[in-house]
């Protein structure tokens, strides 16, 4: 479940000071200094780019639909208990959703005649999976309360619920998301999701370009304590790098053939250790050189983020505790609220 995978799209056009239209027109007269007007400005400011996440809670649905947490875990448990894997799937399914264009529900949607979806972009295509189970819940909780919940909010739940059936933190998922009404192929493929051959520089690059921090980075990271990742996407690593353990090389090289287009799609877990399990392993595998993507490996390979490495392969709970904060974080990324966008009745496309 590889978290990553290339050119940040266009910023949206914004006019100049779109607040101030809230300043009453007095305020421009000789009777208010400049530096009260600021002041107000500044402070409009604040609530106007706080106002989308403020919107958000975390009991958004608890008279609207009060069944919706039971009913999201009992099909997230279905899939999981069927498939460990699908659990980092589902984890997976929310980053990509959360970093092209904000926690909109928009990797979800197929391809339509008038626009092109995410699903077939770079990072995407062939990887990201889980999209039936989605649907599955979808289905369960229209039938418990219909027209009520949006898919971002489904896939931001899932996503929860699965960490914790494999043995990770809970955190308490805010909600209020409402559905985009339509999808980006270039803004995926833009390079917003780092790819798996990134940089340190890249990842921390990426990372603040969404408003976390270097730390939140390092331990969204984490998230590859479970899952896998294709053959393809660490072909260079075992065959070419340095900073990789020599038996732990040889041993991926088995499942994986150095001739590009052989093997290609081989799974390998990212996790050596405990790859169905949510521990803070992959830290410990790090240390040892035994990150299989090159992305994993650049956190501890003597830069600045090796302390923040090795304080989470020796304390557990510090790694469970800043994980649900940074993924609390995470899914406040650029949310559609109020009348934006819409709650779709199947995630899959827009309302007709």
């Amino acid at each position: 479940m590889a978290l990553f995978s290339q050119h940040v799209p266009s910023p949206k056009k914004q006019t100049p000071c779109p607040w101030c239209f809230l300043i009453p027109s007095a305020m421009a007269s000789s009777s208010f200094s400049s530096s009260s007007t600021a002041t107000i400005a500044f402070v409009l400011l604040l609530v106007f780019l706080g106002s989308s996440s403020a919107q958000l809670s975390t009991n958004f649905y608890s008279k609207t639909c009060p069944k919706l947490m039971t009913t999201v875990q009992s099909v997230v448990k279905s899939a999981v208990s069927k498939e460990k894997r699908m659990g980092a799937s589902l984890l997976r399914l929310h980053f990509h959703d959360c970093f092209v264009n904000g926690c909109d529900g928009s990797i979800l949607l197929d391809d339509t005649s008038s626009f092109t979806g995410e699903k077939t972009a770079g990072p995407n295509s062939g990887s990201v999976r889980g999209y039936n189970v989605i649907d599955d819940i979808k289905s369960e909780v229209e039938d418990a309360c219909p027209g009520v919940v949006s898919c971002a909010d489904i896939v931001a739940i899932a996503a929860r619920d699965s960490v914790v059936l494999l043995g990770g933190p809970g955190w308490d998922v805010k909600l209020g998301r409402r559905d985009s009404k339509t999808a980006s192929l270039s803004a995926a493929n833009s390079g917003v999701i780092p790819p798996p051959t990134s940089t340190l520089s890249n990842l921390v690059n990426r990372f603040q370009a969404k408003g976390l921090s270097t730390k939140d980075m390092v331990v969204l990271s984490g998230s590859h304590t479970i899952g896998q990742a294709r053959c393809l996407l660490f072909r260079t690593r075992i065959y070419n790098e340095t900073n990789i353990d020599s038996s732990f090389a040889k041993t991926r090289q088995g499942s994986c053939p150095r001739t590009a287009g052989s093997g290609d799609n081989n799974p390998a877990s990212l996790d050596v250790q405990s790859a169905t399990v949510f521990d803070n392993k992959y830290y410990k595998n790090l240390i040892n050189q035994k990150g299989l993507l090159h992305s994993d490996q650049v956190l501890h390979n003597g830069g600045s983020t090796d302390s923040l490495v090795e304080k989470y392969s020796k304390d557990s709970d510090s790694f469970d505790s800043d994980f649900a904060a940074a993924m609390i974080k995470m899914g406040d990324i650029s949310p559609l609220t109020g009348s934006s966008g819409e709650i779709r009745k199947k995630c899959r496309k827009v309302n007709s």
